[in-house]
């Protein structure tokens, strides 16, 4: 398979690839991250979804089979980045997806979304409120999209241990966990069209039925 990573250098795009082992693409703003990207085994493109055309990227998109939508302003980007990012380039991506013919489409949201944000600052409500205009967006196309809520991430080791479903309660889960789930999800049609919501748990991600 052939699959699209935005994001491609991102903490979860990076761990996504190198699971893929082939056929992952990896999406980077800046040239200077196309070898991190190959040296996980996938092949890096670089697209800037902040400047780019619906054509540019529906071009990258072609003959694809799923899009992995893992792109994020990052810690340290202000309320204006939240939205040309978290909700604008998903929304580029899945204009990009429709051009393209590329039904199968896996956004990497957050939980907390689609609720007023709870606590945090101005950079915080931009935040959920572009991951929550981003979710609203995907779904009113006719894609096989899939939303995923991680909770709060963290860089401990992957345990393989999860709980996914449509609400859980708050808590945290590895990254390395949530490109597992990615993966998971990926192979599993009867995920489309479902928001759910992971963190940490007792289900091996092999035995998933959300």
């Amino acid at each position: 398979m052939r699959i699209i990573i935005a994001g491609g250098h991102g903490q979860i795009g990076l761990r996504l690839a190198a699971r893929l082992t082939t056929g992952a693409v990896g999406l980077v703003r800046n040239p200077d991250h196309v070898a991190d990207v190959e040296a996980t085994g996938a092949e890096a493109v670089v697209c800037d979804l902040e400047r780019a055309s619906v054509e540019d990227v529906a071009a990258i998109l072609e003959g694809a089979d799923a899009v992995v939508f893992a792109a994020g302003a990052g810690p340290g980007s202000g309320a204006a980045r939240k939205d040309t990012v978290d909700r604008a380039a998903s929304v580029l991506l899945a204009d990009a997806a429709e051009r393209a013919g590329v039904g199968r489409f896996i956004q990497i949201s957050s939980m907390g979304a689609g609720k007023p944000p709870a606590g945090g600052d101005e950079v915080w409500a931009a935040y959920i409120k572009a991951k929550t205009e981003a979710e609203e967006d995907l779904r009113a196309r006719d894609l096989a999209w899939t939303i995923l809520r991680p909770g709060r991430l963290t860089d401990e080791p992957g345990t393989g241990l999860v709980r996914l479903a449509p609400e859980v309660e708050r808590g945290a889960v590895p990254r390395d966990d949530v490109a597992a789930v990615v993966i998971a999800l990926l192979a599993d049609p009867g995920t489309a069209r479902r928001t759910l919501e992971l963190v940490s748990g007792d289900t091996p991600i092999a035995d998933l039925t959300p």
